[in-house]
């Protein structure tokens, strides 16, 4: 499985990106499936909220076959303690589920990891996929004319 956060969601969606055409190659090269969690899956909804096409395009990705993996209240003392440890980066709330799941995931499947992270450096990245979100595009404000230029919006399709 292939862990994404929110920043790698809105990339591979918003056409005028920066990290664009780095995740649709990166996404190309998948074997396993992407999977997020619906703290990261919330931010990207977030990020996209210029064009509902682009949330539209999200939740059909959804569909297609980016996994949700689930938290529950067993994970929320462990997110909490990621969260304070590292308070000086700061960690958001979809970074420390992130990383727990990441934590979680490898201990049902230790072999597939051998290599433990010894300090969280920023939101999980894999494989060429950006670290961090990127910025938020600002929506034109209501009082001024919308044109039919705008963000490119593609949908993505994850690999089977």
């Amino acid at each position: 499985m292939v862990l994404v956060d929110a920043g790698p969601l809105v990339a591979l969606i918003h056409a005028d990106d920066q990290h664009h055409d780095r995740c649709k190659a990166v996404l190309r090269s998948l074997r396993e499936p992407m999977t997020t969690v619906w703290l990261a899956f919330t931010e990207a909804m977030y990020l996209l909220n210029f064009s509902w096409r682009a949330q539209e395009a999200l939740w059909e990705m959804l569909e297609r076959g980016v996994l949700l993996l689930p938290l529950d209240s067993t994970d929320v003392p462990r997110m909490r303690q990621l969260m304070e440890k590292y308070k000086d980066l700061p960690m958001d709330l979809a970074d420390a589920a992130l990383v727990r799941v990441a934590e979680r995931e490898r201990s049902v499947a230790s072999s597939r990891s051998t290599a433990a992270t010894s300090r969280y450096t920023g939101p999980p990245s894999l494989d060429g996929f950006p670290s961090s979100p990127p910025p938020k595009v600002p929506s034109a404000p209501a009082q001024q004319k919308k044109t039919t230029h705008g963000p490119r919006i593609e949908n993505p399709k994850p690999a089977p």
